[in-house]
């Protein structure tokens, strides 16, 4: 299970990785370049990146994942210190490429030649914020001095979180913030989806992405900030599954989510007219803002659009085909997985909720595979046995039936102890490696000489 686990992992790294190479109208020299850049940054070489494109054009995803037992750990190829030194030589000179790295190293005699792979040493900068993506992002200033826009719907689609009212919806009806969230078309600015949520966490911007593309189709990339709610494994599982670019913005650079935050500027005016409706619950709300939605922004002439067109006409008269998948093939790309140790009961507890596994999994931990958006019916995976389907425990007023005992646990008839037989072999034998003692006084009043 582990070992699928970081395939799947690996395959995403490897997806986004590919992600500029699969822009549509890509012309060769701009690929060519891409490559380039790409090598340059993670030490592939352009061979091993171009085995990864053809592996993803013949089996999608699953063409991105390592066979057999995947790559070996580089906490055991390269040690701590050699890392340090790396992080050193980068340091100086942030400029210098993995290969020149590993060189001077080499020159060094720190390490033997061939000892380190670029591709390893490469991931380890990484990890430890060094890579040369991460050096050149912090070295470039400035913000972007054009705009830009794609020139066909789904190309791009930006997100944001917006703060919203305080609703009567906490225990006891506390008063307690909402927070929308919405998608929005880069190339006709329409809203692909908007919804108030009840909490701020990942669980609303998946619900929203999904809801998005269950109505629109999926897009070719999407754009975000680097807030947590976005930079998740499960958010970068769902778009390599689905083969989109994840994108996010610089870190404070707030001119690159421009579109959507000047959305979120125009909300404001729905905010104060919700303001004098004064709705009592989210559904209420919800229902408001998609009416506003619908006639105050999505039917409204836009300035940014050509001849101002309204983002609703501009998003429909598009000749791009929209791309769909399968609702089993979206729902895939959207579960996730925790683990959870069975209790004595053989049921585990998730999300408030009792699930019976079983009880010859007492005490194991096993993985919980689910649907955020439908957690009536868990899959729970464990090693050696085909993955299964528990639904949630109904307690009812009496106590359930105790289970029947197996057959090979059950009592066996038997004719004598052996316990007992075997006790008395063991005292036999005791007594016989026992000398018997001799005693002398007895001896000298019988007459008897020693």
């Amino acid at each position: 299970m582990k070992d699928q686990k970081r395939a799947e992992a690996i395959a995403s790294e490897r997806m986004q990785l590919l992600s500029p190479l699969l822009a549509e109208g890509l012309d060769t020299a701009k690929a060519s370049q891409i490559k380039r850049q790409i090598c340059e940054q993670t030490g592939l070489s352009e061979r091993t990146l171009r085995r990864y494109l053809a592996k993803y054009r013949q089996e999608g995803f699953g063409g991105l994942k390592p066979k057999g037992k995947g790559r070996q750990p580089s906490e055991e190829i390269i040690p701590p210190e050699i890392v340090e030194q790396a992080i050193l030589l980068r340091r100086e000179v942030p400029g210098r490429s993995v290969a020149q790295l590993i060189q001077i190293l080499e020159w060094e005699g720190r390490i033997k030649p061939g000892q380190i792979k670029r591709s390893t040493l490469q991931e380890k900068l990484a990890e430890r914020g060094y890579s040369t993506r991460h050096m050149r992002m912090y070295a470039e200033s400035g913000v972007a001095a054009r705009r830009f826009q794609q020139r066909h719907r789904n190309r791009l689609w930006h997100s944001d979180i917006k703060y919203g009212p305080f609703l009567p919806i906490g225990p006891g009806g506390a008063m307690k913030q909402v927070f929308l969230v919405t998608f929005i078309d880069d190339a006709t600015r329409f809203v692909l989806h908007g919804e108030f949520y009840p909490v701020m966490d990942k669980t609303i911007v998946e619900d929203c992405f999904r809801q998005a593309i269950q109505k629109f189709g999926v897009p070719e990339a999407v754009y975000f900030d680097n807030g947590k709610q976005y930079r998740t494994k499960w958010m970068t599982r769902a778009c390599s599954k689905l083969g989109i670019r994840l994108l996010f913005a610089r870190p404070y650079s707030p001119e690159a989510t421009g579109k959507v935050e000047r959305f979120n500027r125009v909300v404001d005016a729905f905010l104060s007219e919700s303001a004098l409706e004064k709705p009592k619950t989210l559904e209420r709300l919800n229902e408001l803002f998609a009416v506003w939605l619908s006639e105050c922004y999505q039917h409204k002439p836009h300035s940014a659009l050509e001849n101002k067109r309204s983002p609703e006409t501009a998003y429909r008269s598009d000749k791009k085909a929209l791309r769909f998948v399968d609702p089993d093939e979206l729902a895939n790309a959207f579960l996730h997985c925790e683990t959870r140790k069975v209790d004595k009961s053989g049921c585990i507890s998730f999300m408030d909720r009792k699930y019976e596994v079983g009880l010859p999994f007492i005490g194991c931990t096993v993985d919980v595979v689910f649907d955020p958006a439908d957690i009536s019916e868990l899959t729970i995976e464990y090693e050696g046995h085909t993955p299964w389907r528990v639904r949630e425990l109904i307690i009812g007023e009496r106590a359930g039936k105790r289970p029947q005992l197996p057959e090979h646990i059950g009592p066996l008839p038997a004719d004598a102890s052996r316990l007992l037989a075997a006790a008395e072999d063991r005292n036999r034998g005791r007594k016989a490696e026992q000398a018997p003692a001799v005693a002398y006084r007895r001896m000298s009043r019988e007459g008897g000489h020693v």
